[in-house]
């Protein structure tokens, strides 16, 4: 969702400890570029030739359990350069938050970046901002994590017709130089080609009408022929399409086209419910005894439209605002999670990192201290997802 909005000296040092010793104990899998366990910053020397195991997106997604958002990091729109990281009040992100998140218990991590704020007028991105961006794509790739590398908070692609073909050019520059930088990654990589493409500012934005959701299909084909025709590995890494908004509607879900001829595609949702619960700062903060429809009805429409058929799904942005109501927010998520592993469908917190406010606190992760803000609800989640 579009939401704008080290460490305390005792937990710096066990925090730094446990960085040493994962760095004295790299898994194979980390080993296999060179320099890849010690590289510094965004270094393209990092993973230029990692050995690429080729797996469908169906046995791939089989592999994940659960996942966490950087929201409102690289994604922010604020100040200029490397300093858009912090402006939206987030801290720089470290290695130690990362290895944090992989010691909670998840095993996938969703990396939001806005590009257009870092793009000249031929589409070039900044070469720093592209470097940070590898750096943190690192943190998790050395953590032996899945990494989802997206473009987000874009205000470039809008899909109307009078501005599709300039917005598929930006697109396809963009991924070239993505798939160029990534291009060694191996299959823990995943390029996600564009979030939430909607009408933004107005009346039909979250809903869409035919000839947006078209639209949306031709940004998805274009980065879809991007990604397969660049080098490395990258013809044969699995990617992420989404409909329109990366609504959860039924409609917009049947109209979104999946090649046919590709089995490593997967479909990005986002669903945040119920929705007066988990989404609406002004909605209840009462969730039911008994799982709520709008979660049953989520994943049999899923299944229905892209799980029958083989396509696989990962909600990439799910979650509940803090309004003071753990208990409710426990049960909601271990009745969401559950759910979802019945269908095999893996979900990814969105934590854009505020906790209390007027805003919409999804934050679980105390950026600035370390540690959990709710480990209650960490605990329930992983209990779940086992």
């Amino acid at each position: 969702m579009k939401f704008r909005k080290i460490l305390a000296a005792s937990l710096a040092l066990a925090m730094g400890l446990s960085v040493m010793t994962a760095c004295g104990d790299k898994s194979e899998s980390s080993s296999k570029s060179e320099d890849s366990s010690s590289a510094e910053g965004g270094s393209t020397a990092t993973h230029t030739n990692d050995e690429m195991t080729v797996t469908s997106a169906k046995d791939l997604v089989a592999q994940m359990k659960i996942g966490w958002n950087l929201g409102n990091t690289m994604d922010a729109t604020g100040g200029s350069g490397l300093d858009a990281e912090t402006s939206w009040g987030n801290v720089e992100t470290t290695k130690a938050m990362i290895d944090e998140v992989k010691a909670a218990g998840f095993n996938v991590f969703r990396l939001p970046v806005s590009w257009g704020t870092h793009m000249d007028e031929n589409y070039t991105v900044d070469e720093d901002w592209m470097n940070r961006v590898q750096e943190i794509v690192n943190y998790g790739i050395d953590n032996d994590m899945f990494v989802i590398l997206n473009t987000h908070h874009e205000e470039w692609y809008m899909p109307k017709a009078e501005d599709a073909d300039q917005d598929i050019e930006q697109l396809k520059a963009l991924w070239t130089q993505i798939c160029d930088r990534f291009q060694g990654y191996d299959e823990r990589l995943i390029f996600e080609g564009v979030n939430e493409p909607r009408l933004r500012g107005e009346g039909a934005e979250w809903v869409g009408d035919a000839s947006s959701r078209e639209i949306v299909n031709r940004y998805a084909k274009a980065f879809v022929e991007t990604v397969r025709s660049s080098g490395g590995n990258n013809p044969n890494r699995c990617i992420m399409i989404t409909p329109y908004a990366a609504s959860s509607s039924k409609q917009n879900m049947q109209a979104l086209e999946v090649p046919q001829d590709d089995d490593k595609i997967i479909v990005s949702i986002h669903a945040y419910l119920p929705y007066s619960f988990a989404l609406d700062t002004k909605g209840t903060d009462v969730y039911g005894d008994d799982i709520d429809s709008s979660i049953t009805t989520l994943f049999t429409d899923i299944d229905e439209v892209f799980l029958s058929k083989g396509i696989p799904v990962i909600i990439g942005e799910f979650g509940s605002v803090n309004k003071d109501n753990i208990d409710a927010r426990i049960r909601c998520a271990k009745d969401y999670l559950s759910t979802a592993k019945q269908y095999g469908v893996p979900c990814i917190w969105w934590d854009n990192g505020t906790r209390i406010g007027n805003g919409e606190n999804f934050g679980l992760m105390n950026r600035s201290e370390g540690g959990w803000y709710f480990p209650e609800l960490i605990d329930a989640m992983m209990e779940i997802v086992g």
